[in-house]
């Protein structure tokens, strides 16, 4: 008893697995998560180390070198990426690819070892080195908190109010807070009185230092009990403060820090972040969820949170939505949803149309039964609904009802000839089930250089290959079980009379023009082979004048504005600067909404977006548009504005990507030891960028080299004087930045004491000669001209950029946003002139940006090819006991190519990563057609006919197997045509798939009589 037997015989389980399917498909459906994009793991840590006081050159040679040598000894480490600047060392470490999220943890936690290994090794003056493994935390709901006339404080205070209560909500992984400025205490004290009373400063920081110190006083024992002892003494006001008494032990003078410093309240000069909401100030308030939960229903349960707390809201806070996934996700699966219900109302009209009602019927809900089968398999191993996921849906859509086509067909034929119903089922899958699973797992394994691949690409395509594995396997079953179920219950058996014996099912204007062609085929084989090869030829050629892109932009109405100040700008400088900006983009017709991050880049909240590391000189706007329609006439305003107002800024415009994306579309990196040489090639290169008029954004890395003024220390009068280099230093901070001298608490709140000049002193350079500086020897001040000599000014790199431990300056720029332009061809024009800039010995040219992630993405699919089609090999070969039919099917396979060529060039379409993977799943789907034609030229021989006839007559009677499979696999991508992000496979697959399937039609039978040497010369189709 064969499958179908069993199925049609045992009623009751058959009906039962029809149930399971339907009632669980539909609960697994709603039960599964959901997603914007695919989560995919971004394997980067940061290790920060603070070096205050310390140059570019100090910091790399004293922290940043220690620490990548320790760093490049753990085995799991790809990249190795630093910055080092002015008191700072940022170093970014990348995790090999084939290590996955659940390896992770322990990797950082060996990072963290070799790091805190490494701080004895530091020179005294660093800090403690920061390890950040949350870097890639997603915030899907991003809000600005802003309120015009209330403190940065009040705005905190109810940050920390709304943290504490979403935090706690079912799904909430973190709530972060961004933009928060530092409250402090600022103790401004005069110089003149501190000279005048002859007040120690080293007395005064310590002083305060221990004053408002929580130390242990111990316990007494009275009476059995243990009392604690708490002594006062401690500031809980500021005007507490001001009474404190500093003058020193024996003098004669009682002098109170209010006598010499003004004391008050305020917020930190020079915050790392600023944010603006809509042109406010802001903080901005981030929500990221935990993995694998449906974001909408928890997106619905903050709203609902957030509702509850409204009446807690301070009037006049408002709280503006950047970014709200659960959303976007929401609007992404109902319309992929449509999609897909468009997609199978394709596909059954098709089939009815072709097969007729009880068939296209049939198919129908077997189809439908498919798909609500791979979402109970979905549920099970995880996958959520998301971009891919979705996608993969879709695409498998036609090829799911590939194998029922054949086994219905089979049926059909099988009853015209007289069979029963129950023994055209047995006979058809007796005859095809082996075929079919052995096509359905080329079929697979065709997408499997996606499953396979390690790199952050492929991570993020993973679940094109796990939906389609699923789906196309259940396929099978349904095929071999319940389409002869279904079969057995709708057709009926029709008695076989001398006029039915003669009937030929294959009639009618198709099969008659397509005898015509294949007869004329086989009759003149080298012709056709000759304009097959032809055609071929001209799809290679024609294949250079495709348009090439990695991942295409995202269709959420989003984009950003980069925008660099000159380096060694001051954040104040900056916020000023972009607050101009910032005003005429929110004047802008169709702008909805403009964040504004100053500083540093936002928080991270879609995979795609990777926030740019700390720099004062940098912001960015995340401009928000009404629609997506409107969003390419605003980048162009934008960019109006720009060039004409903001001409001495560097900016880069950019849209929200729906994949993987570097920081520059075109990146030049020079590596080399001498900065100077660096900047040098830096500048050939950046000339050749921008004598390109479809370059823009044209910069490089390491930025203008910036002013210090260096005071020239005269070490034999400093000495005379008994000043030393740490108390020059010291008066100096004090001066013009200010020297944090403790701790204040306030609540819950701590807040530094910051001792400085007055306003008038700090920001006067000219003060800087009259500075006076402590002597500890002489207890007095003493002017700093008797320990400097003069005050020098020098230029230096503000930033020393270096990979896998090597110096390197990166140029970089992007193809013009609004131009037709693609990134590769912007770079073939540019590539061989900068690699013809000559480079000294010892000095390197590597390309990165959109390059070099394509490249990688690609071969790390690549790799996997060749194993990859070996097996596919290897089974057409266990499935026909020989090499030469799988040869045959094989050679039908690079005509997919012709039309794919065709179909990009005709619509316009780039050739994406999206698309390469449509093209190597081709290879699955011919394979797979392939198989069921030669398998059946196989029965015929079998069943006894000439070598000649039965090539002709399998042919023939493939053909409506055959062109439906690719007919509705070709339909059913139809919607996906208007979906930016997978338009380039839709087309791919539909001009491929549709030229392929009628040229393996022609060239399949000819390769198989030329491999076998069948002869044609006296065949006419009209004698079988």
């Amino acid at each position: 008893m064969n499958i179908a037997e069993y199925s049609i015989s045992h009623r009751v389980i058959s009906w039962m697995f029809v149930i399971i399917l339907l009632v669980g498909g539909c609960l697994s459906f709603f039960g599964l998560g959901q997603l914007e994009f695919p989560e995919f793991t971004i394997k980067q840590a940061m290790v920060i180390t603070q070096y205050p006081g310390a140059t570019p050159q100090q910091v790399e040679e004293e922290v940043t070198l220690s620490l990548e040598e320790a760093i490049q000894e753990l085995e799991y480490v790809k990249h190795i990426r630093s910055i080092s600047s002015s008191g700072s060392s940022q170093i970014t470490v990348d995790m090999k690819d084939q290590y996955h999220k659940g390896d992770l943890p322990q990797i950082w936690d060996e990072l963290r070892r070799k790091v805190n290994d490494t701080q004895k090794d530091l020179p005294p003056g660093v800090y403690p080195s920061l390890v950040k493994d949350d870097y890639s935390d997603v915030f899907g709901m991003l809000f600005n908190i802003r309120g015009e006339g209330y403190s940065h404080r009040d705005l905190e205070n109810y940050a920390d109010f709304l943290k504490r209560e979403l935090v706690l909500i079912p799904g909430v992984k973190k709530v972060a807070i961004a933009g928060e400025r530092q409250e402090q205490i600022v103790l401004e004290v005069s110089r003149e009185k501190m000279a005048a009373l002859g007040v120690d400063p080293n007395w005064l920081f310590s002083l305060i230092q221990n004053q408002n110190v929580v130390s242990n006083a111990g316990r007494i024992f009275v009476e059995g009990r243990s009392i604690r002892i708490h002594p006062t003494g401690e500031f809980n006001n500021v005007n507490e403060l001001k009474q404190l008494i500093v003058s020193t032990p024996g003098s004669s003078q009682l002098v109170r820090l209010g006598d010499i410093a003004t004391v008050h309240k305020d917020y930190e000069e020079t915050p790392s972040t600023i944010y603006h909401s809509n042109g406010f100030p802001a903080l901005s308030l981030g929500i990221s969820f935990t993995s694998g939960v449906n974001v909408v229903d928890v997106g619905g349960l903050v709203r609902e949170r957030l509702n509850e707390l409204e009446g807690q809201r301070p009037i006049g806070i408002d709280l503006d939505t950047v970014y709200d996934q659960p959303e976007v996700v929401l609007e992404s699966v109902n319309g992929f949803l449509i999609n897909l219900a468009q997609s199978v109302a394709i596909v059954i009209i098709v089939l009815l149309c072709a097969m007729g009602v009880r068939s296209g019927l049939l198919m129908g809900v077997v189809l439908l039964l498919t798909i609500l089968g791979t979402f109970i398999v979905m549920r099970v191993v995880g996958i959520e609904l998301q971009l891919i996921s979705l996608g993969a849906l879709i695409i498998a859509l036609g090829m799911l009802v590939d194998n029922a086509i054949v086994v219905t067909e089979g049926i059909q034929v099988g009853l015209q000839r007289g069979l029963t119903r129950i023994e055209a089922a047995k006979r058809v899958v007796k005859q095809t089930q082996w075929p079919l699973l052995g096509a359905t797992v080329i079929a697979v394994i065709a997408f499997a250089p996606v499953g396979l691949s390690d790199e952050m690409s492929g991570e993020f395509c993973v679940s094109l290959f796990q939906v389609l594995l699923i789906s196309l396997m259940l396929s099978w079953v349904t095929a071999i079980t319940l389409v002869p179920f279904f079969s057995y219950l709708l057709f009926k058996e029709e008695k076989l009379t001398e006029q039915a014996k003669d009937f030929d099912p294959y009639q009618g204007a198709l099969f008659t023009i397509y005898k015509q062609l294949l007869s004329f085929a086989l009759k003149h084989r080298p012709v056709t082979l000759i304009i097959t090869v032809i055609a071929l030829f001209s799809a290679f050629v024609g294949f250079g004048y495709v348009k090439n892109v990695f991942f295409p932009p995202s269709n959420t109405p989003i984009f950003f504005v980069d925008y660099w100040m000159p380096e060694g700008s001051d954040i104040r400088d900056t916020e000023t600067e972009i607050s101009r900006f910032e005003q005429q983009v929110l004047a802008l017709d169709g702008v909805n909404n403009v964040t504004t991050v100053i500083g540093m880049g936002a928080q991270r909240f879609v995979l795609p977006y990777t926030p740019e590391k700390q720099y004062s000189s940098y912001g960015q706007l995340v401009v928000e548009t009404k629609d997506l329609d409107s969003i390419l006439g605003v980048i162009s305003k934008v960019q109006g504005i720009l060039d004409q107002q903001f001409a001495d800024v560097e900016y880069r415009v950019k849209r929200l990507q729906n994949g993987p994306s570097p920081s520059a579309e075109i990146e030049a990196r020079f590596y080399g030891e001498d900065p100077v040489v660096l900047r040098s090639l830096a500048v050939q290169a950046m000339q050749v960028l921008r004598d390109e008029p479809l370059a823009t954004n044209i910069r490089h890395g390491w930025r203008n080299r910036t002013p210090i003024i260096r005071p020239q220390l005269d070490e034999a009068s400093a000495r005379r004087s008994g000043i030393s280099k740490q108390a020059l230093d010291e008066a100096l901070l004090i001066n013009f930045s200010g020297k944090q001298v403790g701790v204040y608490r306030e609540g819950t709140h701590l807040l530094p004491m910051i001792i400085r000049a007055p306003e008038a002193e700090r920001l006067n350079a000219d003060s800087l000669t009259d500075l006076q500086v402590w002597s500890a020897d002489h207890k007095n001040f003493v002017p700093i001209t008797q320990a400097v000599s003069s005050f020098d000014t020098e230029w230096e790199d503000p930033l020393i950029i270096r990979r896998e431990r090597k110096r390197m300056l990166s140029v970089m720029a992007d193809p013009q946003l609004l131009s037709d332009e693609t990134t590769d061809s912007v770079f073939r024009k540019v590539r061989a002139k900068i690699e013809a800039i000559p480079l000294p010995d010892g000095y390197k040219l590597e390309w990165g940006g959109s390059y070099e992630t394509s490249r990688d993405a690609q071969e790390a699919v690549f790799a996997s090819i060749p194993m990859g089609y070996l097996f596919m090999f290897l089974i057409t070969v266990l499935l026909f006991n020989t090499v030469r039919q799988p040869l045959a099917i094989w050679s039908t396979v690079p005509l997919a190519l012709i039309g794919v060529v065709a179909g990009l060039l005709l619509l316009d379409a780039p050739f994406s990563f999206m698309a390469l993977l449509g093209l190597l799943s081709l290879s699955g789907m011919l394979i797979k057609n392939g198989i069921v034609l030669v398998e059946q030229i196989k029965l015929e021989l079998d069943q006894g006919r000439e070598e000649h006839e039965a090539i002709f007559h399998a042919s023939v009677s493939r053909v409506r197997p055959v062109c439906m499979a690719a007919l509705t696999t070709m339909l059913g991508m139809i919607p996906l045509l208007f979906d930016a992000f997978f338009e380039s496979m839709a087309v791919t697959i539909i001009f491929g798939l549709g030229f392929a399937t009628v040229l393996t039609l022609i060239v399949l039978p000819v390769v198989y009589s030329l491999l076998y040497k069948i002869s044609f010369k006296q065949f006419h189709y009209s004698n079988i």
